[in-house]
């Protein structure tokens, strides 16, 4: 049992214990995700969080404090 905090691969919030979505992909990745917005950004859109403006403000507010 893992008492860590995970990380959304995509925004790199803090996900709570029993929340958020846990994707294993063929290759044995394993990928976290706070939200499903956040999911269908990375594997459906294909988008990379560097690029998509509400990621990169999340980043910087959380940064700051």
């Amino acid at each position: 049992m893992s008492l860590r905090v995970k990380r959304c691969s995509f925004c790199g919030s803090e996900i709570p214990r029993g929340v958020g979505i846990m994707y294993v992909k063929n290759d044995g990745t394993v990928l976290y995700f706070c939200s499903s917005k956040c999911r269908k950004n990375m594997l459906i859109l294909k988008r990379k969080p560097y690029r998509v403006k509400w990621v990169i403000k999340k980043a910087k507010s959380t940064k700051s404090k």
